[in-house]
């Protein structure tokens, strides 16, 4: 003779079973579409004769005249991802007193370990708005 806590208990346990499978076919489900990511080939002899952020970051920048016009303090990439940006601490002296500016990195010149900005002057980068670095 079944006796209803019995009936109960096994009802109970299938319940659970069910919920279980439910739960697990609910994760596979819920992955989507495969994702593709596009690659680009990469000529990396080429690439490996380039500079790193780590080389050029604190690199000294000069005008066409090799007067030293500012630091570059850091490499940003824009939130899209598309454009590099230069962060350069301009003005002060020994570190005192500068301010930082933005300008995109594909101004600058890399040539003969040397940074280059053509065309800049101190004054010119002392006049473009002061940057700063969002504090999220």
């Amino acid at each position: 003779m079944i006796r209803l806590s019995s009936i109960k208990l096994i009802s109970s346990f299938g319940s659970a079973t069910m919920i279980f499978v439910v739960l697990l076919s609910g994760t596979v489900l819920a992955q989507g579409p495969a994702q593709t990511i596009q690659i680009a080939k990469v000529d990396v002899q080429t690439l490996a004769a380039g500079y790193r952020a780590s080389k050029v970051t604190g690199s000294t920048v000069v005008n066409d005249a090799n007067e030293s016009i500012g630091k570059i303090d850091d490499i940003l990439v824009s939130p899209d991802g598309k454009a590099p940006f230069a962060v350069l601490s301009v003005g002060g002296f020994l570190g005192m007193g500068s301010h930082l500016v933005v300008v995109p990195y594909g101004s600058l010149k890399l040539a003969d370990n040397q940074v280059v900005l053509p065309g800049g002057t101190k004054d010119a980068l002392s006049a473009l708005p002061e940057f700063k670095y969002a504090t999220k």
